[in-house]
């Protein structure tokens, strides 16, 4: 069903991603962060977004190959542009549920253009909502990472739960009654 819950959930973390986001220049989204292997808070935002865009551009197919991505290097270096892929991710995200395959390339060296699989690939049944609930619990974890790059940066964090499972929020509250 349209509407599913899983869906304002996603809308909230990434409208709390954008949020986030704002408070920095390009110069600083994009810089290699020690403390982050060398990786920059853009390269870990272009991840999170090319991941939920995954489900969304394959779900006609019904055939998802996370492994070949854009990997486009825009995404990880203006924050604008990754902004508006966001808001392209809120406006498409939400679809009916349905069978989803997934291709996972054991033996792959080149993921290009292989859009369907090949002999030594396996195929693992999911289904949509399951592909995104998958891309939330994996966007929140790049967010603990993107918050110690901002803490680095000595920026502020604009909600305490950035990069905080839903779980542990949960958790948190029990402990503090």
């Amino acid at each position: 069903m349209i509407g599913h819950r899983i869906f304002s959930e996603v809308n909230s973390i990434l409208y709390q991603l954008m949020n986030t986001l704002i408070q920095l220049n390009d110069n600083e989204f994009s810089m290699p962060l020690d403390i982050l292997d060398k990786s920059s808070i853009g390269e870990h935002t272009r991840h999170i977004i090319e991941l939920f865009e995954k489900p969304i551009k394959d779900y006609e197919l019904g055939l998802i190959d996370y492994e070949n991505r854009e990997r486009n290097v825009r995404i990880q270096t203006e924050i604008n542009f990754a902004i508006e892929r966001i808001n392209k991710i809120l406006s498409e995200i939400e679809k009916p549920d349905k069978s989803i395959d997934i291709i996972y390339r054991p033996d792959a060296t080149s993921y290009e253009n292989d859009v369907y699989p090949q002999v030594n690939d396996e195929i693992i049944q999911s289904n949509y909502f399951r592909e995104i609930l998958y891309n939330l619990e994996h966007c929140i974890h790049h967010q603990a990472l993107i918050k110690i790059g901002l803490n680095t940066l000595g920026k502020n964090i604009v909600d305490e739960n950035f990069g905080v499972a839903k779980s542990t929020i949960k958790y948190r509250t029990q402990c503090a009654q």
